[in-house]
């Protein structure tokens, strides 16, 4: 019998991309077959992942190819969510903003961008309020790292990573406080078993112990809250011990006499007692990062989101500055932001304070360069609503209508319960998204957006590398670009927009931020981008920050005295734990993408609590019960997982699931205005 001729194999196409979910900007390439998302391939070649993914990464496609993505925009009536056309989607929008903009001012208005979009998305989305008049306008950095752009910002007058994450492996000392790179940056552990291997020194200070702390030489087990008195404590000893850098204090710094001053207060006795660090192991943390020829620090949001948050980032900002260890390889401070695009979403000005490139609200110079450029006859003056603000503006009846792109405020900012009756206030929520969320269930609108894998844009990494991605597949349905449906609804609005696409906002952006000044499509596709600032066509781009100089008018870092102090609520007898929450492997931010992964929620399905076996002893809490964990704000059902990962006294909870945020309370910093996720005061029911 003759055989039967056999079908040739499909032919596969690899496309490389970036990953979509934390702040790392990693590549990957994405296997496609007739069109479609067929599998992943790893990019070896890649300078920040060198071809590891994270699980979460390695599961992408189960987001991609989700059932439950937006095909249609959508309305909600009476009888329910009902399909509409685009034009009468983005009709009903634009009226209702006119709407509110001619019946209650352009303070009546609001936009919450998103740091999960492109560059181009987040600078048109803030170009549109803007020229509606009005500064409403934030992301979600707000709620991550605003604390990193007002304490880097003030002390070396740039609010971004100093030097590149492959640095970590020529640092001989790299100190790592409150963030556990190892679950949720993964790659970051690389360089550091790199630099481990050469013979450097880690230290991890974090309140729990974790698969970062696993790595570390000496590990600084904190009470939450106490990062300050820890930072003036290694001060203190350097200080007094003639461990700092005289010469670079001298020529490069503004300041050290305050902080010689400040630091009497905070010898290693005294900030024993208020961290629970024994004093000899402040002492030999201190001597290690300050004697290193070259040393880094590592954090995240376990600096970051505290009411102390800037204070936090200026204390370790401190600590590099009187040690001299910046502005050189090996060294620097490398804060490890959140989602993908946290850095380019602020550097779009998608910021109630900044315009794009940072020039600040209320600055006359600043505003008369982008209505130049913009040619709008004037902006608005005096800095917008915060995210967080533009909710409680909304419960007030302040806000009338409120425009969310690619975010879900309902999960990821504090007292949740607080943050629903809000939005049911509005006269006009509309949600561009690429899920229904749990703020989407809100909206009056809903229109369904393109994913990362079906449009193009630049993203810019918590390095400041900057990569264009070009779309590999087409959106669901009648789902749109981000950007795409921008324009639409700018054109609705009446404004006269001359880009048309993502390469002509970017040569816009060229022209509003200069550090983005000679960038191009063309030389983003290329070598994985550029690290900005690159400030003319044909600058390489610049890896490490400060080398010579800092962008402060005088070109000298400030160092900023800061002081410990409490958090804004502590544990007493009515709610007698210490709550702290954070991030894990398996899941992502609010979980709106993560939490559609089978793959993940197989293996991590529900909310828990962690809780000290001591504790669970006295309580009579057994592995796997059931729990009712209770705060001022709200009560929310978990399962007990009992470990020696938290302290007596200490429960931890992962941000991913809804019930999470129930809990934390809108304590903000003064200066960036970032809650306080990482302490609220709670209790146990055995309900």
């Amino acid at each position: 019998m003759k055989p039967t001729q056999e079908k040739p194999p499909l032919p596969t196409v690899s496309h490389p991309t970036i990953c979509p979910y934390c702040s790392l900007g990693c590549g990957f390439y994405l296997e496609l077959e007739e069109g479609k998302a067929a599998g992943i391939r790893y990019m070896p070649e890649h300078p920040v992942n060198e071809g590891s993914l994270c699980p979460k990464g390695n599961t992408v496609l189960e987001v991609l190819n989700h059932p439950d993505r937006l095909k249609y925009p959508m309305k909600k009536t009476e009888n329910g969510w009902e399909r509409i056309e685009w034009e009468a989607a983005l009709e009903l929008a634009a009226a209702k903003l006119k709407g509110s903009l001619e019946k209650s001012g352009p303070a009546s208005l609001a936009f919450l961008g998103s740091a999960k979009c492109s560059n181009e998305e987040n600078y048109i989305f803030q170009k549109i309020a803007r020229l509606l008049g009005t500064n409403n306008v934030d992301n979600c950095a707000r709620l991550c790292h605003a604390s990193t752009l007002t304490g880097l910002g003030k002390t070396l007058g740039t609010g971004a990573m100093t030097n590149p994450i492959s640095d970590l492996a020529s640092s001989e000392c790299i100190f790592v406080i409150g963030s556990n790179f190892a679950e949720n940056h993964p790659p970051v552990s690389r360089q550091v078993l790199r630099a481990k291997e050469k013979g450097a020194l880690v230290i991890v200070a974090d309140p729990r112990i974790t698969p970062t702390s696993w790595l570390a030489d000496l590990a600084l087990r904190l009470e939450p809250g106490t990062d300050i008195a820890l930072l003036n404590g290694m001060m203190h000893v350097i200080v007094s011990e003639g461990l700092w850098d005289r010469e670079f204090v001298r020529e490069r710094t503004r300041g050290f006499s305050e902080l010689e001053q400040n630091l009497q207060r905070y010898d290693p006795e005294t900030v024993s007692n208020i961290t629970g660090i024994p004093s000899a192991d402040i002492i030999k943390a201190a001597r290690a990062y300050a004697r290193a020829g070259t040393a880094a620090i590592v954090y995240s949001m376990g600096i970051t989101q505290h009411v102390s948050g800037t204070d936090n980032v200026t204390a370790c900002a401190d600590l590099a500055l009187i040690c001299g260890h910046i502005g050189k390889k090996g060294t620097g401070i490398l804060p490890l932001r959140g989602q993908n695009n946290v850095q380019g979403a602020c550097d779009m000005g998608a910021l109630a304070e900044f315009y794009p490139g940072y020039g600040k609200v209320g600055d006359p110079d600043a505003a008369g360069r982008m209505q130049s450029l913009w040619g709008a006859k004037k902006l608005p003056e005096s800095p917008g609503l915060t995210a967080t603000e533009m909710l409680e503006a909304a419960g007030e009846g302040k806000i009338k209508a409120l425009y969310v792109m690619g975010e879900d405020p309902v999960n990821s900012n504090p007292d949740s319960s607080q943050v629903k009756k809000a939005l049911e206030k509005l006269d006009f929520l509309v949600v561009q998204d690429i899920f229904m969320t749990d703020t989407a269930e809100h909206a009056d609108l809903v229109l369904p957006a393109a994913s990362f894998a079906e449009k193009e844009g630049s993203f810019t990494s918590t390095e400041r590398r900057v990569q264009w991605v070009e779309p590999a597949l087409l959106p669901p349905g009648e789902a749109r670009a981000d950007l795409e449906i921008l324009f639409r609804l700018a054109k609705n609005l009446g404004l006269d927009f001359p880009c048309r696409d993502a390469g002509e906002v970017l040569e816009e952006i060229t022209a509003a931020v200069p550090a983005y000044g000679g960038m191009t499509k063309e030389r983003l596709k290329k070598d994985f981008g550029l690290i900005w600032p690159c400030p003319y066509p044909g600058h390489p781009g610049t890896p490490v920050l400060h080398t010579n100089s800092f962008r402060t008018l005088d070109g000298l870092a400030r160092i900023v005295p800061v002081e410990h102090r409490s958090p804004a609520e502590t544990p007493g007898p009515e709610y007698p734990f210490l709550l702290t929450t954070g991030r894990t492997v398996l899941h992502y931010n609010a979980g709106s993408m993560s939490r559609r992964s089978k793959s993940l929620l197989k293996k991590e399905p529900e909310l828990y609590v962690e809780i000290n076996p001591a504790d669970a002893r006295t309580m009579e809490i057994r592995e796997g019960n059931k729990l009712l964990l209770e705060t001022r704000r709200g009560k929310t059902e978990v399962i007990a997982r009992l470990t020696e990962r938290v302290g007596q006294g200490v429960l931890f909870l992962p941000f991913h699931f809804p019930g999470t945020n129930a809990l934390t309370a809108g304590s903000l910093d003064r200066e960036a205005k970032i809650p306080e996720f990482k302490v609220s005061a709670c209790r146990i029911r055995r309900d």
